[in-house]
């Protein structure tokens, strides 16, 4: 048996963020981005690995990612894009951000969705 508790509370994390994450339409994000709430995740990174990252404060990861310019605010030209393109992006909630990531440049939600 394991004395390492770290092992098994990030996999439990990984599994519950996982759990939560799904493709949302883009404008159903907006009243967050308005708030200053939405996080960009680049898609050459794992969007799970980061929101694990989020959510234990692990401010280096985070950091390095953000100086690499991999994690950070949505363009407002990019956000205006998506609005037009009813774009579909994937979420996951690590409050209080919402961060996002563009995994198929081309894929849009239905406007009915």
């Amino acid at each position: 048996m394991s004395t390492d508790n770290t092992i098994g509370s990030d996999d439990e994390r990984k599994a519950k963020l996982l759990g939560e994450t799904s493709r949302i339409n883009w404008r159903d994000l907006e009243i967050f981005y308005a708030k200053g709430q939405v996080v960009e995740v680049q898609p050459e990174l794992d969007l799970i690995e980061v929101a694990l990252a989020v959510s234990k404060d692990d401010s280096a990861a985070v950091g390095d990612w953000m100086n690499q310019q991999k994690v950070g605010q949505v363009d407002p030209d990019k956000a205006r894009r998506w609005h037009e393109e009813k774009r579909g992006v994937w979420a996951v909630v690590v409050a209080p951000w919402v961060l996002v990531q563009d995994k198929e440049s081309s894929s849009s939600i239905d406007p009915e969705y």
